[in-house]
């Protein structure tokens, strides 16, 4: 059975560890974790992660995040990245944290939670759209990742 909780400070390793697992140019058109890098930082506090437990392990987190400074985006949550343990994937993990994203949104009282996708990452892309996340947008071939032109996939979600 899946678990969520808010994450904690003493989660960064295990967060770390999912993030250099999963980083590939399907999932996100920044350069890998380098070396001396951290899960938190003083962008990335521990309240705006939320952790999946799978058998007690950490399985995998979901981050969420105001779209901007500005006072009239408040309304507004963005999903600034989601990963899941490759040991642990098709474990129903991905779509727990999805829910736990808009549940903790809701929570927050927003009106709208975004995310942006890569074009060529169908399977998150299918994730999204089950939760009831709708394409807004797309920058036709805004990265060039491995020699290809991938497009930014804009997708929303109406609370």
């Amino acid at each position: 059975m899946i678990e969520l909780r808010p994450a904690a400070g003493s989660d960064e390793e295990a967060l770390a560890a999912i993030d250099r697992a999963t980083w590939s140019s399907l999932s996100s058109p920044a350069p890998p974790p380098g070396k001396g890098w951290t899960f938190f930082d003083d962008r990335l506090r521990p309240e705006d992660v939320v952790v999946a437990l799978d058998e007690g392990e950490v399985a995998g987190y979901v981050r969420l995040q105001p779209v901007s400074p500005l006072e009239s985006t408040s309304h507004v949550l963005q999903v600034n990245g989601i990963a899941v343990d490759p040991a642990r994937q098709r474990r129903g993990v991905g779509r727990a944290l999805v829910d736990a994203a808009i549940a903790e949104a809701r929570r927050r009282g927003v009106r709208r939670l975004t995310l942006r996708v890569l074009g060529a990452n169908e399977g998150a892309r299918q994730l999204y759209e089950s939760a009831g996340f709708v394409v807004e947008g797309v920058l036709r071939g805004q990265f060039l990742l491995d020699g290809v032109y991938v497009d930014d996939v804009f997708m929303a979600l109406e609370l």
